[in-house]
């Protein structure tokens, strides 16, 4: 067991999005002068194309070092991948799944070169990637964050994932012998949330830790330090979305990746139905690589790879309405009249319904259905 107390380096973020990013730098930036040591931070290349955030983090000055993270997804492993066939029998397919956990950390370790045992503090956005399957493969303790804000409100993954024997799986779990997201491994000391008021259950490991009261305490300076991470050309965005007020704002959505046909019909039917005559103005989603602006030439569309909530800390942008499908950031942005988060009963239409049936009992359980 590695000793926390060993650890020269302070703490570590793990990202692998914008978002993440964004909600670490809210972190670093709410720490007292001198409280802590500079963090690190480390950017996964697993889906996320960063671009050149790297060196507009180091030109910050938040953190020590910005690292780059190389973990591999399951799928680049085939010879692992038979572990992950449904058994149709629970005790062959916890055996296969505790074969399966190992495995993954385990090859994690040829291309991830981070010494996480440097660290007194490590923080994991999406602890459901392999890095989560790594820490606990080594033995090292982390704390995990949510992926998004209340995103556990639309999609309880730890819970659907795993709905089934989710007692048994959980007391594995708990003693190293398969992995389950959101503080449910071994080696997880803790999950960050931003509200814990909508869980109909209670567990140990919630911790939580408000976003908006991050946001409300950043100085000025701060904020352009967001600005200039995210957004060097604000600007020109500024802008471009100035009297927007009578518009509305359509946040896309990056799923399903391989189906660039349905996120165009869907994106075709927000328009017609949730957009009425209003000029719309588009924000992709950052790994959306549709090309809305050949789509749909009568629209505004800006660039997608910063996080929407960036744009509270510009004065001026307004929209009168703001729709999306399922994300949360809907629900942080503060510069629109209405704001409608469709769900994802859309996708119905245009491809098997078991496709995000995943999805819907979550949403129903949290939203009460269609």
């Amino acid at each position: 067991m590695n000793s926390r107390k060993k650890r020269n380096r302070s703490r570590i973020y793990v990202c692998h999005t914008l978002y993440h990013v964004y909600v670490s730098l809210l972190k670093e930036m709410n720490l007292k002068d001198g409280q802590e040591k500079k963090a690190d931070i480390a950017l996964s290349r697993m889906f996320m194309d960063f671009e050149d955030l790297d060196e507009r983090l180091k030109a910050s000055g938040i953190f020590d070092r910005v690292l780059a993270l190389d973990e591999r997804r399951a799928e680049d492993f085939p010879e692992i991948m038979k572990y992950k066939e449904n058994q149709h029998n629970i005790v062959k397919h916890m055996v296969n799944r505790i074969i399966f956990t190992k495995k993954l950390g385990k090859l994690q370790e040829k291309f991830i070169d981070i010494d996480f045992t440097e660290y007194q503090d490590i923080y994991v956005f999406c602890d459901s990637d392999p890095i989560g399957y790594y820490l606990s493969y080594r033995h090292i303790y982390y704390h995990a964050v949510e992926d998004g804000l209340d995103c556990l409100k639309n999609f309880d993954a730890a819970h659907v994932d795993n709905r089934g024997h989710f007692k048994l799986k959980a007391a594995l779990a708990a003693k190293n012998l398969i992995f389950i997201q959101n503080g449910y491994g071994k080696y997880c000391l803790d999950m960050e949330v931003n509200d814990t008021s909508y869980f109909d259950y209670t567990f140990a490991k919630y911790k939580k830790v408000p976003r908006k009261p991050m946001e409300q305490a950043l100085t000025a300076e701060q904020k352009k330090t967001m600005l200039a991470v995210f957004l060097p050309d604000a600007d020109e965005l500024t802008k471009q979305l100035s009297g927007c007020g009578n518009c509305v704002l359509f946040l896309t959505e990056g799923f399903p990746g391989d189906k660039p046909e349905v996120r165009k019909a869907v994106s075709d039917e927000v328009l017609r139905d949730y957009c009425g005559d209003l000029h719309v103005v588009i924000k992709p989603h950052p790994r959306d690589g549709l090309d809305y602006a050949a789509l749909y030439p009568q629209c505004t569309v800006i660039r997608g790879k910063f996080p929407i909530e960036v744009l509270n800390f510009i004065e001026g942008i307004h929209f009168r309405k703001a729709v999306s499908i399922i994300t949360s950031a809907l629900d942080s942005i503060e510069f629109a009249d209405e704001k409608i988060n469709i769900g994802p009963y859309i996708y119905d239409a245009y491809e098997p319904e078991e496709n995000h049936a995943f999805m819907k009992i979550t949403w129903d359980k949290r939203h009460g259905g269609k």
